[in-house]
């Protein structure tokens, strides 16, 4: 039986002595084989395009071209490619920035050697993988309550009531009514809110609410 194919990676990092590092590291790996390397993104862009590997392992701080970028740009041109982000920083907008742009894994520097091989072996089957750190970080995204911020800021809590009727298919005359406000006011509410949300006519002003969610409790 012959032994499975090892996994190919190619290694950006801007860092020589730290490039240098990895790539020693990665090459005694068992079932793993750096078949290029590079010192910026648009050389990594070049590498991954040249000899088609199975993962690219990206720091995201490098000259030319950062690493979001590279991510962005490999997931265009070479989608087959899993990217690995292996990088010093582990803020939230760094993390989910990458993933967004098409990362499949994120560790953070210093991560064991165990952890890097697991994580690109892992990466080149299809996973997606993190750091302990930033799972928990994006578990916790995960677990957020959603957002419960009322629509339309902008207006008033009067102006927002008496939209919500006026979604609901309520008149002026039965918002003024079931409020206890004179018509007149009401009538200076619904100007306001058109004003405020750049309509330019009731039904427009429907439309919009209830995109929103507004109108439905009172239909």
């Amino acid at each position: 039986m012959t032994d499975p194919s090892p996994i190919r990676v190619v290694l950006a990092d801007d860092h020589p002595v730290v490039r240098a590092g990895l790539a020693a590291l990665l090459t005694s790996l068992p079932g793993i084989e750096v078949v290029g390397v590079a010192a910026t993104g648009r050389e990594a862009i070049r590498e991954v395009l040249t000899h088609h590997p199975d993962v690219a392992v990206l720091d995201l701080q490098m000259p030319d071209l950062d690493g979001f970028a590279a991510t962005r740009e490999l997931a265009r041109s070479a989608p087959r490619v899993a990217v690995l982000v292996l990088t010093m920083f582990e803020d939230d907008e760094s993390v989910f920035t990458a993933m967004r742009a098409g990362a499949r894994g994120y560790l953070v520097k210093g991560a064991e050697q165990d952890e890097i091989a697991r994580a690109i072996h892992a990466v080149a089957s299809g996973e997606a993988i993190f750091g302990p750190g930033v799972a928990r970080r994006v578990l916790a995204l995960f677990a957020a309550p959603p957002s419960t911020e009322a629509p339309f800021p902008e207006l008033t809590t009067r102006e927002r009531e008496i939209l919500d009727l006026l979604a609901a298919g309520l008149s002026n005359s039965a918002i003024a009514t079931r409020l206890s406000l004179a018509a007149k006011t009401v009538a200076n509410n619904v100007s306001s809110i058109f004003t405020k949300l750049h309509v330019a006519d009731r039904p427009t002003a429907i439309v919009r609410a209830r995109d929103a969610g507004l109108g439905r409790a009172t239909e």
